[in-house]
């Protein structure tokens, strides 16, 4: 069994880069916090590729937060797609409260309440500055996700994607989506791909192309 002292030995070699960093927490051993056993990621290895994972509750959104609050006071401007709306109150100063008092605590830190700068970014604009971007630069994924797709819808929209890469025809707005998806499900369209791809059938289009038209009149694509 690794020693306390050992352990913070450990942690101090491996997340105590020199230069700026960007502080995460702390090391936890046997259940207990330990303050000293501080972990820290250098600040110009955050353009590096990472992920965040944990259960339910675990603190992931908040880790996230804490990121891009330190980030923003190193001067770095930061982009986060926020699909639940828990991001927008890195705006607002945060207020103490007794759980923020014991765990600062239980991490040896000073914590002090700020607001950090934000601008909000929608796709229609109503809400915010609009995001200028094509469709093929949101992707089929994301774009499912906007358009609440079902597994089979999203791997519908993935086949439209697929072979509008594959032919080398850029998809720049909603417009261009809705051709294509027009073109793959009748016709010589449908008949061009079946081999390749697979049929699209005609409900599930029919289901995509509704919540595309629903998209286009929040204002998306204007």
């Amino acid at each position: 069994m690794m020693s306390k002292e050992q352990f913070i030995a450990a942690v101090q070699k491996s997340y105590s880069p020199q230069g700026s960093s960007i502080f995460l927490g702390a090391g936890i051993l046997e259940n207990e916090i330990v303050a000293e056993a501080k972990v820290n990621l250098s600040l110009r290895m955050m353009n590096r590729h990472g992920l965040i994972t944990g259960a339910t509750g675990s603190g992931k959104t908040r880790t996230l937060q804490m990121i891009a609050e330190q980030l923003s006071a190193a001067g770095v401007s930061v982009f986060m797609p926020d699909m639940k709306g828990d991001l927008s109150g890195l705006a607002k100063e945060g207020k103490k409260n007794e759980k923020i008092d014991e765990r600062t605590a239980a991490l040896g830190i000073n914590y002090s309440a700020a607001g950090f700068p934000l601008e909000i970014y929608s796709l229609s604009g109503k809400l915010g500055s609009q995001m200028r971007a094509t469709v093929t630069e949101f992707g089929p994924v994301l774009l499912s996700k906007i358009l609440e797709l079902n597994e089979v819808q999203s791997g519908v929209l993935m086949i439209l994607f697929k072979y509008a890469d594959d032919k080398k025809l850029p998809i720049v707005d909603i417009a261009d989506l809705k051709k294509v998806l027009n073109y793959l499900t009748d016709g010589e369209g449908a008949a061009e791909i079946k081999d390749a791809y697979g049929k699209i059938s005609d409900a599930t289009a029919s289901t995509i192309l509704r919540k595309i038209v629903a998209l286009e009149q929040q204002g998306v694509g204007q």
